[in-house]
């Protein structure tokens, strides 16, 4: 008991030290697992892709006759255009 005093003051400031959010980083969690489309995706084993069509890929990069990539568009040719709308605001 004589050294019940000594321990609380030491002790005491090791009280903040305590996690306050009882969740250990669940937000965190909840976070990705929000984000991640497909936790467990069903993936082949193997990849059947073909030797002779990455050879003739890396022939293509190397000589500098690559096949460019058609474009690709988001929208369908509509236009449109926004208007900001001007008023009073009302604060």
């Amino acid at each position: 008991m004589r050294y019940l005093p000594f321990l609380l003051l030491i002790l005491t400031p090791l009280a903040g030290c305590t996690p306050i959010d009882a969740t250990l980083g669940g937000a965190v969690r909840q976070n990705v697992a929000v984000q991640v489309v497909n936790p467990e995706p069903n993936l082949p084993d193997t990849w059947d892709g073909s030797g002779d069509h990455a050879a003739l890929a890396m022939k293509r990069f190397r000589t500098g006759t690559v096949i460019e990539p058609h474009g690709i568009t988001t929208t369908s040719g509509i236009r449109g255009s926004g208007s900001a709308g001007s008023g009073s605001g009302g604060y």
